[in-house]
Order: structure tokens, then sequence, then C-alpha cells
């Protein structure tokens, strides 16, 4: 099932799903997951319209840092300001004043209920599904800012979703990253150096996430330099992520 969140007329955000290209209302999926079962439709399923959101609203986002081959030390998690997160189209204002601009596709986990208790291998009761983000970055500034600040802090640097799939296997997902169009990097989940399961468990041993929160799981085969103008998409398995620059 393909889920996300969408800004109706009146300014309500209602869950829905995609059902070919129509959006039918659903029940909080949270909910849903918490009685172990897919969210089922509204009373009447009406077919809702409005503006796709950004599919969740973290309180927390998460990166995973050093899952790539040539790192010999265990995966590390950064944080990243929830409030970079931006929906599917939203045109990004690349900085001019940090360096070269790095597009990092990246498969995204939306966190489904409090993770007390993950590991890996029950993470995928703990997950509501995958998504895609574009974990935009500027790579020069790490130099003098190891924690990832400045590298990670633009406005609008985590454009996310547009929908959430609860059915991509979180072990063999696809990955794929274009930049106006041509594909510049090709990967899946299975070929992350540390598998997504055990990411989620390291991450959950050191804190508490709950519904809604996003890890991201690292891009060591799928980030690209780009400049303004240029537009980016992100593909994980079905889910298409667009992101304009300027």
């Amino acid at each position: 099932m393909l889920i996300g969140r969408v800004r109706t007329a009146s300014g309500e955000t209602s869950w829905v799903r995609r059902d070919g290209e129509r959006m039918v209302g659903i029940e909080d999926p949270y909910a849903a997951l918490a009685a172990q079962r897919l969210p089922r439709d509204l009373s009447g399923a009406p077919e809702t319209v409005g503006e796709v959101l950004a599919p969740c609203s973290p309180l927390v986002v998460v990166g995973i840092a050093q899952n790539g081959p040539a790192h010999a030390d265990p995966v590390q998690a950064w944080l990243k300001s929830p409030r970079g997160v931006v929906a599917s189209g939203t045109t990004v204002t690349l900085r001019r004043d940090a360096g070269q601009t790095v597009a990092e596709g990246e498969i995204a986990i939306v966190i489904g209920r409090d993770t007390t208790g993950l590991t890996a291998e029950t993470a995928g009761d703990y997950v509501l599904g995958v998504t895609a983000v574009d974990d935009l970055s500027s790579p020069e500034r790490a130099e003098r800012d190891p924690r990832n600040f400045e590298s990670k802090s633009g406005a609008g640097y985590t454009p996310l979703g547009p929908w959430i799939d609860t059915d991509a296997d979180i072990g063999d997902v696809e990955l794929r990253v274009r930049v106006d169009g041509e594909v510049v990097a090709r990967t899946d989940a299975a070929s992350l150096p540390v598998p997504i399961a055990e990411c989620l468990a390291y991450v959950a041993s050191w804190t508490t996430l709950g519904p809604g929160d996003v890890v991201m799981t690292g891009a060591p085969f799928s980030s690209a330099p780009i400049r303004p103008g240029q537009s980016v998409e992100v593909e994980v398995g079905v889910v298409r992520l667009s992101t304009p620059t300027r």
C-alpha cells in the first residue's frame, strides 16, 4: 500500500492511500500498525483531493554515516533538523556559500511505533514503511564541521516522499538517482555494507524513536554533485521523489 498525507482545500491534513490516480482517505496508519494491520479506508472511502505533503512529520531525523565499503568502523548516527523536511516537487534554493552541493539519494525508513525493544531480527515490526529522501549536503563544510551541522542544514535540504510504501522489503528495495533525467546511480538496500535492520537496531540501542520519525540509511553508492537549476529524482522502489533546484 502507498500511503501519504494531503492538505485539503479546508486546510486540514488527511491520510490517504494511492489508488492509481486517485487518493482515498484512510485511518491513522500508526494506530493501524499498533493493531497489527494495514490502515482501513474511511467510511464511504471518498476520494480525497488536495496538495500532497511530505508523507510524515518527524520529530527526529536520523542519518547513518560510515555505511560504506571503505569504512572499517561500525556505522554512526547523526541528527538532521526535521524543519528541513519538504515535500516532493518543492523547489530548493542551493546555498552559494557552502561549496559544492551533493544530492544523496537514500532509502528512508519511516518508524511506525516506539522502538523500545527493537532488534535487528524484529526491526520490520517497528517500520511503517519505506520512502525516498534526498539528503542534500555541502560536503566541503564537513572539513571544518565534522558533526554535519553546517554541511546538512540548508533550508529545505531534506526532500522526502511523496509516498510511504508499506509493502517494500527493507532488505532488498531498489534505489535510483537521476539528475536532469539521467540516471547517475543505481543500487539497492542489499548493497549497503551494514543492512538496514542492523542500522535500526543500532539507533534504537541509543535512543528511542517514535511514530513518524525517519532514519536515512546512507548513500555510499548513490550521491551526485549538482548545481543550481538542476532537477533531482530519487526512486526507492515504486516511490519517486522529485526536487527542482535554483
